[in-house]
């Protein structure tokens, strides 16, 4: 569990770092506040923050406002931190207490204190308590870091954080000896934190799609109306004059659930690993880190608790972010050579000057002189990245840092290393599973074949090879089924639809053709084929509708897009994983089968026969995807189309898809939708498989079923 831990100095304590004699490691960072000899103050090393630097097609317009905006609050962040360090301690003894004197940037972005706690308190999820540990369990090689009692061994009372909070918690905090239970429960108030943040995002593309549609009839109505008056194209009516700075759904999802209180681990800085966080898990944007607390700065490599607000004076590094492409880093996995920040000209790679002990480099200096590990997390260049730079986050674990000095680096100005080993005994590093699966997507039979049963069990029949993959035992039961793409229906299905209707689009469905009304008035996807929320039914273009192949309303009628895997496993049997990154929001693929009547599912139930999935029992998970009532009060779940009960199984016992092979979960990561496109029967809808959150490569998919075997916590036909 939890402990609350404070800062002190170890009277023994060997120190490797190597400096300049005129520095001295034990020197507190007032110093930051000098200017450097040419007389400009030198930017901090910025990771670089690539979805605002790196332009993209023609978009250097749009994103202009966005880019000034975070460059004018990274300058904001740079100076208020030295300010805090030069003069924390001062204003402390002249203002007094926090009440008193209260600059920090609680209005703002990133420094925005929420709790560890779960972000959605007043929304029905329970408390979450960190007990207190005695000072046994504290961990002997982290010198500087000491139990705090608690009052008669009482938990620490964890609530929700209003946006502005008088006192800032000064102390650091592990989490220790967590229970399963506990393990479960954080990982799910993370997991809903994150589905949260997926959900505004993709709302937020319908939005800036509106917006842009709206720009556009605007300029066609204003032109016209000038042409009309016989004055020709009005002056500035160029399609530059009419663009508008796109919407980020990073920024705008981060900025709503700061207003609502739903950030996690802000006001507790938590050193080493954070509860509901796995290594390996992937993140699409920067501004994710920051709405978890995993790394709390929005575009620095370098987290620390600043030694204005730790107990001893002395600043402590959390998390750095390695990213590559500096020219004095280096990377080989188990061990990193990190370069430190400052010196560096803006918006540049290179060194200007020398770097100097403060701010991020004083605080990991400290963190390796007392012992506390820090989290990586590795920026990975990656083909599925949602964001113009073209990279994802992955969280590699904790490490070490067991070494640190000054030396010149490849532009001839000095600069800090510190070298970090990753701690013994933590899952496989996630970017070292990304790479894996590359190497699998690229070689396919090749990557390990005495293992790999057959290179694609669907026999060419999907978009994209379905490997199968045992390394368990000798069974290969896939390789004994009929492999089918899509559901098989009794022909009376089509035949009871009722009369063919479709759209009469042309280039794609409108916003107000026949399709789109069927769905309430909205599309179900957004232009990436993203699902925009769960519904209980959705009604996709038809053969009976005239628009093309490539209309957005035409999504999982097309088949997988991501290479899929059968494997074996010695938890679940068989299970499925991707060889891609699945975007939250994105379909799978389709539960195939083949459809059977209730007397014809009773008829082999009699016989011993019964391999049937019941749809009526899959849990309604759909409820969950793009459910943001925490952050929209006047949020309904959808009710329409309602579905009727459904009165049908699927048979697969002869012949099925890679889908029959998910196992179940409690805590599912993928979804069950209910889609209609080839017929109107609501009684038989295809029962699709959607990505409930952002699943990495080589990471299992798991379905509530509804139902499951007790013993196994499968269902007994995946078995």
């Amino acid at each position: 569990m939890d402990s609350l831990l404070s800062l002190h100095t170890p009277n023994n304590n060997n120190n490797n770092f190597h400096i300049p004699t005129t520095t001295s490691t034990t020197t507190t960072t007032t110093s930051s506040t000098t200017a450097s000899p040419g007389g400009a103050l030198k930017v901090p090393k910025p990771e670089p923050f690539d979805e605002f630097l790196t332009p993209h097609h023609d978009s250097e317009v749009e994103e202009d406002d966005a880019e000034k905006q975070l460059q004018l609050y990274s300058d904001f962040c740079r100076v208020s931190n030295l300010f805090r360090e030069a003069f924390g301690k001062t204003l402390h003894q002249q203002f007094g207490s926090d009440d008193d004197f209260h600059y920090d940037l609680d209005s703002h972005l990133v420094d925005v204190k929420v709790s560890v706690s779960d972000p959605i308190l007043e929304n029905g999820f329970d408390d979450l308590n960190f007990p207190v540990l005695n000072s046994n369990h504290v961990d002997p090689n982290a010198g500087a870091i000491v139990a705090v009692s608690s009052p008669q061994g009482q938990a620490v009372e964890v609530t929700t954080t209003p946006r502005r909070k008088p006192n800032r918690m000064k102390e650091l905090m592990r989490a220790m000896d967590l229970g399963v239970k506990d393990q479960v429960h954080f990982r799910e108030v993370v997991r809903k934190t994150r589905m949260v943040y997926e959900s505004i995002r993709v709302v937020t593309s319908i939005e800036d799609e509106k917006r842009v549609a709206a720009a556009v009839e605007e300029k066609k109505r204003v032109i016209a109306a000038m042409a009309a008056a016989g004055s020709g194209e009005i002056e500035g009516s160029g399609s530059k004059s009419y663009r508008r700075p796109r919407l980020r759904g990073d920024l705008r999802a981060a900025s709503l659930m700061r207003d609502q209180g739903l950030w996690l681990n802000r006001d507790k800085r938590i050193v080493g690993a954070i509860p509901g966080i796995d290594v390996g898990d992937v993140f699409l944007f920067r501004m994710e880190l920051c709405v978890l607390g995993l790394h709390g700065q929005i575009q620095a490599g370098i987290d620390y608790l600043p030694g204005s607000m730790s107990s001893n004076g002395e600043p402590i590094a959390t998390s750095v972010i390695v990213s590559g492409g500096y020219e004095d880093d280096l990377d080989d996995g188990e061990v990193i050579v990190y370069t430190g920040q400052g010196g560096q000209e803006k918006n540049s790679y290179r060194h200007a000057s020398h770097q100097k002990l403060e701010g991020g480099n004083l605080a990991l200096e400290r963190s390796m002189h007392y012992g506390i590990e820090v989290r990586v997390i590795r920026g990975v260049r990656y083909e599925g990245s949602a964001s113009s730079s073209g990279k994802v986050y992955v969280y590699d674990g904790l490490y070490k840092i067991v070494d640190c000095w000054f030396d010149v680096g490849r532009s001839g100005f000095g600069v800090y290393k510190y070298k970090l080993r990753r701690i013994e005994g933590q899952e496989k590093m996630g970017s070292a599973i990304l790479k894996e699966a590359r190497d699998v997507r690229r070689s396919g039979i090749d990557f390990n074949p005495m293992h790999c049963l057959s290179v694609d069990i669907s026999n060419s029949k999907e978009n994209f090879p379905v490997r199968l993959f045992n390394d368990i035992d000798d069974n290969r039961d896939p390789l004994c089924f009929e492999y089918i793409t899509k559901t098989t229906f009794p022909q009376f299905v089509f035949h009871q639809s009722g009369k063919a209707t479709g759209c009469d689009c042309v280039d794609g469905c409108a916003h107000d053709c026949f399709c789109f009304m069927k769905n309430g008035s909205e599309f179900p996807y957004n232009q990436h084929g993203r699902l925009v929320r769960g519904k209980p039914l959705i009604f996709e273009c038809g053969p009976f509708c005239r628009c093309p192949p490539h209309c957005r309303n035409r999504v999982t009628q097309k088949g997988p897009k991501n290479r899929l895997e059968v494997f074996r496993s010695t938890q679940t049997g068989w299970g499925v994983r991707s060889l891609d990154l699945i975007h939250a929001g994105a379909f799978i693929c389709e539960y195939a089968g083949v459809i059977l009547t209730r007397e014809q599912a009773q008829i082999l139930t009699m016989n011993g026969c019964d391999s049937s999935i019941h749809p009526n029992q899959f849990s309604k998970r759909w409820a969950e995807w793009g459910d943001i009532s925490q952050i929209y009060s006047d949020y309904v779940r959808p009710s329409h189309p309602s579905v009727p009960p459904l009165d049908f199984s699927l048979d697969v016992s002869t012949m099925r898809n890679i889908a029959c092979y998910m196992s179940h979960s409690s805590t599912p990561n993928v979804f069950v939708q209910f889609v209609l496109y080839d017929h109107n029967n609501l009684m038989f809808p295809h029962i699709m498989i959607f990505a409930l959150e952002n699943i990495p490569p080589m990471r299992e998919l798991s379905l509530d079923y509804g139902v499951a075997d007790e013993c196994t916590g499968k269902l007994s036909i995946c078995n």
